[in-house]
């Protein structure tokens, strides 16, 4: 089953030329399945590639798979460009409410960066 993320998010293209199925959420909207929400709190520096990685592997599910990309609520991270974050992102506070069937945090390469770089 392929993995449901914005068209507008760079892993998109990358996925479909790599042969994994995506489905744009338009597509998802006329399907009468319920697709497993997952949520990526996504703390790497290198924000692009990380949901690119971690997009493919879900993506390699049998299942219908939503993916949500978070931050943390009161943090924009520095080392990916605004209108990215603000496109694709959530804070934390916008959906730590509702229901998740899975909630990934990713961890942050500190020991290869001093502190205020992590993010």
């Amino acid at each position: 089953m392929p993995i449901r993320i914005p068209a507008t998010l760079p892993a998109a293209d990358v996925l479909s030329a790599e042969g994994v199925m995506v489905m744009r959420e338009d597509e998802a909207d006329r399907q009468d399945i319920r697709p497993m929400r997952i949520a990526l709190l996504n703390l790497m520096p290198k924000k692009i590639v990380t949901e690119t990685q971690f997009a493919r592997l879900i993506g390699a599910s049998p299942l219908q798979v939503e993916l949500t990309l978070v931050r943390p609520s009161d943090h924009m991270p520095k080392t990916e460009s605004q209108a990215h974050i603000g496109a694709h992102y959530v804070p934390w506070r916008e959906i730590r409410d509702q229901k998740f069937d899975g909630l990934i945090i990713t961890g942050a390469p500190i020991e290869h960066l001093p502190y205020e770089e992590v993010t």
